[in-house]
């Protein structure tokens, strides 16, 4: 199965937006952009199938917003606890 990433934008002021997506070779340099700016990556096959069927720049559905708000509230905690 080849690789999927999706890269999302969110800034207090709506919802969290898709910045990036991408399979194969575009995703691995998204999770390489990611990961030379210290963003918080996070596996998660099922919700990147449903992210992908989104246009860039699109706000996720309001279905998704729970999984998409833990994760943000989990990547905050761990920010702000570096241990």
């Amino acid at each position: 199965m080849q690789q999927k990433a999706i890269a999302l934008k969110y800034d207090y002021s709506s919802a969290p937006k898709v910045t990036a997506k991408g399979s194969g070779f575009l995703a691995e340099k998204i999770v390489s952009v990611a990961k030379e700016n210290d963003v918080l990556l996070h596996q998660s096959p099922e919700l990147v199938e449903m992210l992908s069927t989104l246009e860039l720049g699109e706000e996720i559905p309001e279905a998704l917003y729970l999984a998409v708000a833990e994760i943000i509230a989990f990547a905050h905690n761990i920010k702000n606890h570096q241990w």
